[in-house]
C-alpha cells in the first residue's frame, strides 16, 4: 500500500499554494482529517462554477473527475449541491478554489498529474 497524505494536509497545502499564487481558497466544510473525500468547487475569477473530486479516471489511475450537476447557473445552485452532498457524508471536505486554471492547480497540489 502506498502512503498518502491526509485529507487535512492536502486541503491545507491547497489553501497555502492558492494564496501564494495570488488566488483564493476557502474551506466551506471540514471533513474527516485523515481520509475524508475532498469536493472542489472550482471558479475562475468568481465565474464558471464546476465541481471535481479525486477519483479513478478513465485510464484507471487516480485523477480529478467531474462531479455534480453540469452547467451550474449560479452560486445558490452550487451551494445547494455541496450542502446536499455534505448532509449525506459528514466526512466530506468542501473547498472553493478560485484561481487561474483551477483544475490543473488542484491536480498538481494533490499529486494527480
Amino acid at each position: 500500500m502506498t502512503p498518502r497524505l491526509t485529507s487535512a494536509m492536502l486541503v491545507s497545502a491547497m489553501v497555502r499554494r492558492a494564496d501564494a499564487a495570488g488566488g483564493s481558497a476557502m474551506v466551506l466544510a471540514k471533513g474527516d482529517a485523515t481520509s475524508g473525500a475532498i469536493l472542489l468547487l472550482l471558479l475562475e475569477r468568481g465565474a464558471n462554477p464546476r465541481f471535481v473530486e479525486r477519483g479513478i479516471g478513465p485510464q484507471g489511475v487516480p485523477a480529478l473527475v467531474p462531479s455534480g450537476p453540469a452547467g451550474l447557473a449560479d452560486e445558490e445552485s452550487a451551494t445547494s449541491y455541496w450542502q446536499r452532498r455534505r448532509a449525506r457524508d459528514s466526512d466530506l471536505w468542501v473547498v472553493e478554489l478560485d484561481i487561474a486554471d483551477a483544475e490543473r492547480f488542484a491536480a498538481e497540489t494533490m499529486n494527480l498529474c
